[in-house]
């Protein structure tokens, strides 16, 4: 067995192939570029007013000002301010020529035949320079950017429709075992539905990534072998369950071993998820997780989730918060790291849920999160500070 967090420092070392694509801005969101991006025009790309008021010359603003024209946004002036004149202007219209200020509407008098005076003490240029905001040819966002609202809106704004981006990872998903049926099938004595397969292929919904499902591999080397070498033939990772326990008919670590997989671990000093196999062959990489459902849930989380970040180009955040505990939690052993489900409540502290072990995949439909027992700790006190990782 090996510590979780050597197992995380092996997933992360991990060398992974990056692939990219290129994609366009509507299909940007949560993607990560592979390439800068520069800014094709000066922005604002012309001197153009901050407000709605009058454009004029500083030089006259103490004295009475004739409306030659009025310039809405969107429209080019057609005439050229001189002495003791102003252009009405709007909000994002071009200043026109001659003209080095705008007054606001409301420190204005209007005295008739379009003739207006100025009555503030001052007034600022209140306009937008032409480049204030980015120069031609300026880098406005950095490959490895994670692509955020904000980040569309600059993308729209410097004409970049169509960028390069990491690729996803093609993920394939198997579940292993003779006892399994599909859920649609109703069990007959000793089967169970297959709950991992559906449940995997969620979690990597979650994650943006839509996995390849291959079906149940059943308890041959035969079958593993066969569903195995169709699924590294298309995927980059490999996600298994089941089938990687000390079992008469646990076959997978020998058969990914015949199929050229360096095995990296195959055991965690973690509870629920200690038979865990984790190898890599060639580019690709493959997880076989235990086939309880809590177990394989947990450790997607904790280990497949920051190697699949990372082949997208993302840099891995965990998410941990955290918060104070309402009531004690307490475990009977304490040689492995415990992971256990918990709930925040209205005063936002962790409280515990029933949890009966690996295979009480219900213990998590009304949790909030997880929290964790070191090694060698047995109970935490109500009122101790803990990091928690939201579900």
């Amino acid at each position: 067995m090996i510590l979780f967090e050597e197992a995380l420092a092996t997933v992360l070392d991990a060398k992974v192939a990056f692939r990219t694509e290129q994609i366009s801005l509507e299909n940007g969101m949560d993607r990560v570029l592979a390439e800068d991006i520069f800014s094709d025009m000066d922005m604002p790309p012309f001197n153009k007013s901050a407000m709605d008021g009058f454009a004029c010359r500083r030089q006259d603003l103490h004295n009475d000002l004739q409306i030659i024209e009025t310039i809405p946004a969107g429209k080019n002036p057609q005439k050229e301010v001189e002495i003791n004149q102003c252009s009405r202007i709007m909000t994002g219209a071009p200043i026109p020529k001659g003209a080095d200020c705008v007054i606001k509407v409301e420190d204005t008098t209007y005295l008739g035949d379009e003739v207006i005076h100025f009555t503030a003490p001052r007034t600022s240029d209140n306009i937008c320079k032409k480049g204030e905001d980015i120069t031609e040819n300026q880098t406005v966002l950095s490959a490895g950017t994670e692509i955020k609202a904000q980040h569309i809106a600059v993308l729209a704004s410097v004409g970049a429709d169509n960028f390069s981006v990491y690729a996803k990872p093609v993920v394939g998903v198997i579940s292993t075992g003779d006892e399994l049926v599909e859920p649609k099938e109703k069990p007959e004595i000793g089967q169970i539905r297959n709950s991992n397969g559906a449940q995997i292929i969620a979690q990597l919904q979650e994650l943006g990534i839509e996995g390849k499902y291959f079906g149940i591999a059943r308890d041959t080397i035969e079958s593993t072998r066969e569903i195995l070498n169709n699924a590294f033939a298309k995927c980059d990772v490999v996600l298994l369950s089941g089938g990687v326990s000390m079992g008469e008919f646990d076959f997978v670590e020998q058969v990914l071993q015949e199929l050229g997989v360096e095995i990296k671990f195959n055991a965690l000093a973690v509870q629920p998820g200690k038979p865990t196999v984790f190898g890599v062959r060639g580019e690709q990489f493959v997880y076989g997780l235990p086939g309880n459902p809590v177990s394989s849930f947990v450790q997607f989380k904790l280990l497949v989730t920051p190697l699949l970040s990372k082949i997208e180009g993302k840099s891995f955040n965990s998410q941990e918060q955290k918060l104070q505990l309402g009531a004690e939690f307490s475990r009977k052993k304490a040689e492995r790291k415990s992971v256990f489900p918990i709930q925040i409540g209205d005063d936002n502290k962790i409280y515990p849920i029933s949890y009966n072990g690996s295979a009480h995949i219900h213990s998590y439909l009304n949790a909030d999160g997880m929290i964790s027992f070191e090694i060698g700790n047995k109970k935490l006190q109500k009122g101790d500070w803990v990091n928690v990782r939201p579900l």
